[in-house]
């Protein structure tokens, strides 16, 4: 079945009410989710196991009526795959035992055969396709080059990856040599997951906002444009919409659309009307509540969705989202709230009524 009202949106067709889905929807607001974590032992755990990475990524589409399943994984599982040893440390995060500190250590890096050295993912997403039926499309992503190379070179998450950003300008071609296979990474893990069954992807460029305008283009546009390129051209993904989300970077929306994505995702620092008005109908746009409205009240809530949709318009090509990730203390009821809200006031939006 093509005909979700997610894809639809997507592809800039006419849908019946707005569609929504948020980023980490299967996350530790969920009590559910933190009893499978437990049971799991560790986050890593979880995510290579399939039958547990199934059970939770299903979790939210059990509670709230969403449109769209996203994969229960970790965006680190390329580098991870790559040998740089990555384990999460409780309350620090993700932490790579051999990061990036010399052209030597990235002059080694090949890329991954996603049949073998991420089997599990795929037989993750084989699963949950399976589980999922016609409930609701399936969704696939990756982490983009830029965002990988930060944590790759810094070896540790980082307010600012200034060891990331001190090789753009003391080493810019062992950078690059990085960032392309990062690129060739990143396609051929997507393009996996796509003969696993993904029926969308989207890329997280979530460190894209770090770098100053010239500098974006070159290190992290440039190589969000080689992975739609690569994914484009193969024949596997001719009906699988490609969502490019790049986090800050609201300056550079024109050139993100150019990249041959069908999607943009928009953080909450843009409003929709702004955004569309800038790239027309050359792509769709998904987003962009601020994650912080989920802590107000049920009336403010559907008072700022109503916002959202009004800010983009009538007309196709809108899938509602948060302009980031839902974060661990939400009241799932709020959720629930924003879901129906977004369904009813969404009604006739879609197809320009």
């Amino acid at each position: 079945m093509n005909d979700f009202r997610f894809l639809r949106a997507l592809r800039r067709e006419p849908v019946d009410t707005t569609p929504v889905w948020i980023m980490r929807q299967a996350g530790r607001y969920l009590p559910e989710y933190r009893a499978t974590r437990a049971r799991a032992g560790s986050f890593l755990a979880l995510a290579k196991t399939p039958e547990l990475a199934c059970e939770v990524t299903l979790q939210p589409l059990a509670r709230f009526e969403l449109d769209a399943a996203i994969l229960f994984s970790d965006i680190l599982t390329v580098p991870d795959a790559m040998g740089l040893g990555l384990h999460f440390v409780e309350g620090e995060g993700p932490k790579f035992a051999r990061p990036l500190r010399s052209a030597a250590d990235i002059a080694r890096l090949g890329v991954p055969d996603p049949a073998q050295d991420l089997r599990y993912v795929t037989d993750a997403v084989s699963l949950i396709r399976r589980e999922l039926g016609d409930r609701a499309p399936l969704i696939g992503f990756a982490g983009s080059p830029w965002t990988l190379a930060c944590y790759m070179i810094e070896g540790e998450g980082s307010s600012s990856y200034a060891r990331a950003k001190a090789m753009m300008w003391n080493d810019p071609v062992s950078l690059h040599r990085l960032l392309d296979v990062n690129a060739r990474a990143v396609a051929a893990y997507l393009l996996a997951q796509i003969e696993a069954g993904a029926q969308a992807l989207q890329v997280f460029d979530t460190w894209g906002g770090l770098l100053a305008p010239a500098a974006f283009r070159e290190f992290s546009q440039r190589y969000l444009h080689q992975v739609a390129a690569l994914v484009k051209a193969d024949p596997r993904a001719r009906d699988v919409p490609l969502i490019l989300f790049s986090k800050g970077a609201n300056g550079h929306l024109e050139g993100l659309a150019a990249s041959g994505c069908d999607a943009l995702g928009l953080d909450w620092t843009i409003g929709l009307d702004e955004a569309r008005a800038r790239v027309g109908d050359r792509v769709a746009l998904q987003g962009n509540l601020d994650p912080a409205t989920l802590h107000a009240s049920p009336e403010a809530i559907r008072s700022e969705v109503q916002a959202t949709l009004a800010s983009y318009g009538r007309g196709p090509g809108h899938v509602f989202n948060l302009g980031h990730g839902i974060t661990p203390d939400i009241d799932p009821a709020h959720v629930a709230v924003l879901v129906d809200a977004v369904h009813e006031y969404g009604r006739g939006m879609g197809n320009g009524k």
